[in-house]
């Protein structure tokens, strides 16, 4: 009975302690664009119905407009039940309340599938853009980039002149976990573009931890791809990194007001992981 009581005990000790209270650091200024981000969170297990929870419970102190999802939305099978128990229902008080979601596409979803899902806003398309504010966002479909997405996305940046830029899509330009590490020739191909047209942040998932990028080329790169999959201890933190977690999942929430942009991680159990302002890069000529 000893040894019961002691594994018990220690069964419950693992289990994630919930906040009892809201910590919101953003300053919800009147008329801010207020998202937030979520990635790699389709699985239907615990953790994410976890996260969505606590998402519904901060959208209540800071009632964000749309979430940003960055791939792998869905994992395994996408039947109309898989989408109701991976999607639905887990985030079904955020819907209820009129949040809309936006995906990307990620290694593991059927962009058959997803392109065509309503909830997801893509339109039956694999890359496409849409507004918020004084903000305007791409999401592109980085498991095919092909030269048709290049040329649109080069064309549509260069076009725009919102006083936000921002990216968004699966796999990371610059990363530090060891599972896969940075893509380097999806690297060459769209850095040069973000340079050019005067991108500000640009927004990953695919590996299975949160990261923020020290500025690159002066743009704010993110990697956030734990919202439902997690890759414990998978970080190994170079010069490159500002601030990273892998122990836990976690969501995104940010706030645009004017040339600021405010961010705040949080994870499952409520434990704000990083939160800072970021100023709007000055534009300089490419």
């Amino acid at each position: 009975m000893k040894s019961l009581a002691s594994f018990a005990l220690l069964l419950w000790s693992a289990l994630p302690t919930y906040p009892q209270a809201i910590d919101l650091k953003l300053p919800l200024q009147d008329k801010s664009v207020r998202f937030a981000v979520i990635g790699d969170s389709g699985t239907g297990l615990d953790p994410q119905y976890d996260v969505a929870k606590l998402m519904a419970r901060y959208h209540q102190k800071f009632p964000f407009d749309f979430v940003i999802m960055l791939g792998d939305n869905i994992y395994g099978g996408h039947s109309a039940s898989d989408l109701k128990k991976k999607f639905e229902d887990p985030y079904q008080p955020l819907l209820q309340a009129g949040v809309k979601f936006y995906a990307s596409l990620g290694n593991h979803d059927d962009p058959a599938t997803e392109m065509s899902y309503k909830p997801f806003n893509m339109n039956g398309k694999r890359y496409y853009d849409f507004r918020s504010g004084n903000a305007h966002f791409f999401a592109l479909d980085s498991d095919y980039m092909d030269p048709d997405q290049l040329t649109w996305l080069q064309q549509n940046l260069s076009a725009d002149d919102s006083s936000w830029k921002l990216v968004f899509f699966h796999h990371p330009l610059y990363d530090d976990a060891k599972f896969h590490g940075a893509d380097p020739d999806l690297r060459s191909e769209l850095e040069p573009i973000f340079i050019k047209a005067g991108v500000n942040v640009v927004l990953s998932g695919h590996e299975h931890v949160y990261e923020r990028i020290k500025p690159q080329h002066g743009i704010y790169y993110f990697v956030l791809g734990n919202s439902g999959q997690l890759r414990a201890h998978d970080l190994n933190p170079s010069d490159q990194m500002a601030k990273g977690f892998d122990t836990d999942r976690d969501f995104m929430l940010v706030e645009i007001a004017g040339d600021q942009l405010y961010f705040q991680t949080i994870s499952r159990t409520g434990e704000t992981v990083d939160s800072d302002v970021l100023k709007k890069q000055s534009k300089t000529a490419p």
